[in-house]
């Protein structure tokens, strides 16, 4: 019996050769996914890469490409079109068809006013580049804004923000390296030491995941590394995760006036939940450093920890202020742009589905915490009470719109 199916089978195949569409899982909700091409900042990674297309197609969503998006991380509009997303022509047609936009960076200002009412949109927030505007755009669409700083779960990690985090503190090191160059204009010295010649200081102003893989990073270049944190416990944690090879110390005046003095490299890795950050070094501790040292201020996209700190880009990455170069590009992981767009689509590719699991944007934030937490944006409200402080607009906690049905 069993060889006859198969002969049946053999036959139905020679006289029907064509392809068969195998059929998709049914997913709670099709989403129609849009992936617009980045235009802000130079950005040059991609959201989603090709490999991740096809599980959302299989899961029965759509999604919409627009033509070059990924080019700058080396994947061709030809890897997404073979995974089954459909390749669009120009950012009206991408976001008119789609009803949930996923990018890297928040939407420009002309982005803003192609979406459409009552979009939901997953992207960084960046609020260091953000003006009152955008909020006024979005929130008069009564769009759903989920921003990666926001994504939180309940054990408290926040997945996106810290494998950007982990990407960031081994640039911060890389690109401190050549700045310290002589042809950079920076002190002519290497991190690492050599016989005789004593290695160069890196002081990390933060002790989390930034802070963390930054000084792993300096450390195996053999640099002599100061973490200076408020929070003792991690403090200590770094100490353990690295083997107490790194001097930590507790952030108040005196030792940052000191390791500000005598630091080769300082990297400012301060984090917060989603607000601006203060600045923790004074102009005149700026001016107390030495002459071609170098500071790479990473949070520079939350406003930056350096007073003397301003957004720059990758094309024009420095400036110089009192003899101390300054790097401080708000996207600096778009440099490794295909390691970033691929350890970005593992975080954000599980959070599209479960969104998809859900009939509406409303159900899926009730059940799901990271979500929700991810959420600084519903339909019409500000959901995040330090945006309503920092640019006047209308405020309302996430659970209780939930709550109440809107």
């Amino acid at each position: 019996m069993l060889y006859q199916d198969l002969l049946n089978i053999q036959e139905e195949v020679s006289l029907d050769p064509k392809e068969k569409r195998i059929p998709s899982e049914s997913a709670g909700n099709e989403l129609a996914i849009g992936i617009p091409k980045e235009r802000s900042q130079e950005e040059k990674r991609v959201s989603l890469i090709p490999s991740a297309i096809r599980t959302l197609i299989q899961k029965g969503h759509k999604v919409f490409v627009e033509r070059g998006a990924g080019l700058e991380s080396h994947y061709p509009d030809e890897d997404y079109t073979s995974n089954g997303a459909f390749i669009v022509y120009s950012q009206e047609e991408l976001y008119n068809k789609s009803g949930l936009i996923v990018k890297i960076l928040p939407p420009t200002e002309e982005e803003c006013v192609l979406m459409k009412e009552k979009q939901v949109l997953i992207s960084a927030l960046n609020l260091g580049t953000l003006r009152k505007s955008f909020f006024k755009h979005l929130t008069e669409k009564k769009v759903t804004g989920i921003g990666f700083e926001y994504i939180e779960t309940l054990a408290g990690d926040k997945p996106v923000v810290k494998v950007l985090s982990e990407i960031a503190g081994m640039m911060s090191i890389q690109i401190a390296s050549r700045y310290l160059e002589s042809d950079k204009r920076g002190r002519g010295i290497l991190l690492g030491s050599i016989a005789g010649v004593p290695p160069a200081t890196v002081v990390i102003l933060g002790a989390g995941t930034v802070g963390e893989s930054a000084a792993r990073t300096a450390l195996g270049t053999g640099a002599q590394v100061m973490i200076l944190d408020k929070d003792i416990t991690k403090l200590r944690q770094v100490e353990h995760n690295l083997n107490r090879q790194v001097v930590t110390a507790v952030s108040n005046q005196y030792y940052l006036n000191k390791a500000v003095r005598f630091a080769d490299v300082l990297i400012g890795a301060i984090s917060s939940r989603g607000e601006r950050i203060p600045w923790i070094v004074t102009e005149e501790m700026v001016k107390s450093m030495k002459p071609g040292s170098v500071i790479i201020d990473i949070s520079i996209d939350q406003g930056g920890c350096v007073e003397t700190s301003r957004p720059t880009t990758p094309s024009n990455p420095v400036f110089m202020r009192h003899g101390v170069t300054h790097y401080c590009v708000p996207n600096i992981n778009s440099l490794v742009s295909r390691t970033s767009s691929n350890a970005l689509t593992n975080t954000l590719l599980p959070l599209i589905l479960e969104l998809g699991e859900f009939p509406d944007i409303h159900s899926a934030l009730w059940k799901n915490l990271p979500l929700r937490n991810g959420a600084y944006l519903y339909k019409g409200y500000t959901t995040k009470k330090p945006l309503m402080d920092l640019y006047d607009i209308p405020f309302q906690e996430i659970e209780l719109l939930l709550a109440g049905g809107i």
